[in-house]
């Protein structure tokens, strides 16, 4: 879909803004202006009241050369802020996208907490956010299911601002989308191998890709994330994505690392049938690494990142890991394997250590769908926090709210980290008890961290993906992209030069 810029345009509709109460701003004051007043009459004639993403939609208004009229709520004004603004461009693309309309034209306004150069920028990114699509399986298609929209105006006085700033969040959206196509592939397109291909064309980005396949992996002494995928007949990979956008190439980086289970059976602690199709997306994690170590190349990133994921299929094959079997990490650790099911966190193990060891990290970052736990915790509003750090954890619930990914930070403690421990190895993989799995399994992270790392685990299994109906503009019902605006915020705001 084209966005383009423009100090005035027509197109088929237009949408406006309204603060809660009915106030109209001056796009939307005009518009009722020359239509005599009509958009006034009809937001009263259905009680609109300017809630944020409540729509008026009026059809073939007199006096005016657009088709339909959008009004938008865009809430309280005083609160109002750039994702208020970019829920209300999303919202207008996600209305008119399937409509017929060919040409939509947005006129956002500035805000009290926004400028109108911002405004601008943030209703392109909603719209280009909300108007992706994940259909490339779909081979029929209804007229009235076809995407009829191919292109937005933004129309706002001093558009040339507006769209420097654009062509920089444009970087962000690309990273979304391609976590988003990530998670949404069936587990029999992606797997271990083919996602590791896929990464590599990260490389036309000048973004370092290596590959280390098993018989390196079990060189390294990698037993936990070598132990998930022996059931299976796709065999594990490590890709290790690595850009140097900092002046001195030999600094210190931020390492991210993600869980890619490309579909988790649960092993021979097999989970229940219902529901497993969605286990496609166990990969979340590694998708939102790879979408942001996208975002930063493409904006050229002046920092040194890089971005690790454990990539396994977690099959009951005949080879397959068995309950009480024990396995031995690259940090020297064991483990007794109590449940096949709990393997994310496996494969955490050998990939947290193994970027610690061999990049000496400024600090480390990982992100898994982990835990169902924590969605009976957060549902699939925030990812559940657990770090060893405090500016660390500030600056990431910083970033998540100005990006609108949400984060809540929970406990760590000795009294859940005993929880792990068992007469048989140096740990085991689960607790056994029916409470605070979520706390649970970040201190079984935590202990593959070295004492001086500043480290944080985000558990995104609410986030990642999220069920429909769901009423998100800026969002699929399924794949969500969760945590690359939120990397790439991080690493703007604390770590480039």
């Amino acid at each position: 879909m084209d966005i383009r810029f423009a100090a005035s345009g027509s197109g088929d509709v237009v949408a406006v803004m309204a603060g809660e109460g009915g106030e109209l701003l001056p796009a939307a004051k005009a518009l009722d202006t020359a239509a005599s007043g009509r958009i006034q009459k009809a937001m009263q004639a259905t009680r609109f009241t300017g809630g944020a993403g409540q729509v008026v939609d009026i059809l073939a208004p007199e006096s005016l050369d657009f088709a339909r009229v959008l009004v938008i709520g865009v809430g309280k004004l005083d609160v109002a802020n750039g994702l208020s603004v970019e829920r209300w461009g999303g919202a207008a693309v996600k209305r008119v996208a399937a409509s017929g309309a060919e040409k939509l034209v947005l006129q956002p306004d500035n805000l009290p907490g926004v400028s109108k150069a911002d405004a601008g920028a943030h209703a392109a990114l909603g719209a280009r956010l909300a108007a992706y699509r994940f259909d490339a399986y779909k081979t029929k298609q209804k007229p009235e299911q076809q995407v009829s929209l191919k292109s937005v105006e933004i129309v706002m006085e001093g558009p040339a601002s507006a769209r420097a700033r654009a062509e920089q969040d444009q970087a962000a959206a690309d990273g979304v989308f391609f976590a988003r196509d990530l998670v949404s592939e069936p587990g029999n397109v992606l797997f271990p191998e083919s996602f590791a291909e896929r990464l590599r064309d990260l490389e036309t980005m000048d973004v370092d890709i290596e590959i280390l396949e098993p018989a390196t992996m079990e060189k390294l002494g990698m037993g936990a994330l070598l132990g998930v995928a022996q059931g299976s007949v796709h065999p594990a990979r490590l890709v290790v994505m690595s850009w140097k956008g900092a002046r001195s190439k030999q600094a210190r980086p931020l390492a991210l690392v993600g869980k890619g289970v490309t579909f988790d059976t649960g092993g021979i602690s097999i989970k229940p049938s219902g529901g497993m199709e969605d286990m496609k997306g166990d990969m979340g994690g590694a998708a939102a690494v790879a979408g942001a170590m996208r975002a930063i190349a493409q904006r050229k990133a002046k920092a040194n990142v890089v971005g690790v994921v454990a990539l396994v299929e977690n099959m009951p094959g005949a080879n397959a890991q068995r309950p009480g079997d024990i396995v031995h990490t690259m940090s020297g650790q064991t483990i007794e394997v109590l449940n096949t099911d709990a393997e994310g966190r496996l494969i955490l193990a050998d990939a947290l250590w193994y970027v610690q060891d061999k990049f000496n990290p400024v600090a480390v970052i990982d992100l898994a769908t982990l835990t169902g736990a924590i969605i009976t915790a957060l549902g699939h509003e925030h990812a559940g926090l657990f770090s060893n750090d405090e500016d660390l954890s500030q600056a990431i619930i910083g970033a998540g709210q100005i990006e609108g990914e949400p984060v809540w930070r929970l406990p760590l403690g000795p009294g859940y980290d005993k929880q792990i421990d068992t007469p048989n190895a140096d740990m085991k993989n689960i607790s056994g008890k029916p409470a605070g799995g979520s706390i649970v399994a970040a201190q079984f992270l935590k202990r593959f961290i070295k004492d001086g790392t500043p480290w944080a685990h985000l558990d995104i299994a609410g986030t990642a993906w999220k069920p429909g109906p769901y009423e998100d503009p800026l969002s699929p019902t399924w794949a969500t992209g969760y945590g690359v605006r939120l990397l790439n915020r991080l690493i703007a705001n604390r770590y480039e030069e």
